[in-house]
């Protein structure tokens, strides 16, 4: 298994509810999210759409990144993804 972690943007729809995460196992935990486990709020809120992602070298650099991004400010949040995901784009984590 590969050592290191990602950060990740889950939304609704383009510019709708975010949710910002941590894991090991980017395309594991998507698909939790698209079924709809795992996490409360992505299934309250119907969060299934991976528009955002970063890769780091180790867990402990992601959950740091995760935790600065979470403090951001929402129009931040998005003007991160339109920098790479203009359309808002499901991306695949695979």
């Amino acid at each position: 298994m590969e050592k290191g972690g990602w950060v990740y943007l889950m939304t609704d729809k383009p510019r709708g509810v975010l949710y910002v995460g941590v894991t090991a196992d980017l395309a594991r935990r998507v698909g939790e999210h698209q079924a709809g486990v795992g996490s409360v709020f992505c299934a309250r809120w119907g969060l299934r759409r991976l528009v955002w992602a970063e890769r780091f070298g180790s867990i402990e650099a992601a959950t740091r990144r995760e935790k600065q991004v979470k403090r951001w400010r929402r129009d931040w949040k998005i003007a991160l993804v339109e920098a790479g995901n203009p359309e808002w784009g499901e991306i695949l984590p695979w």
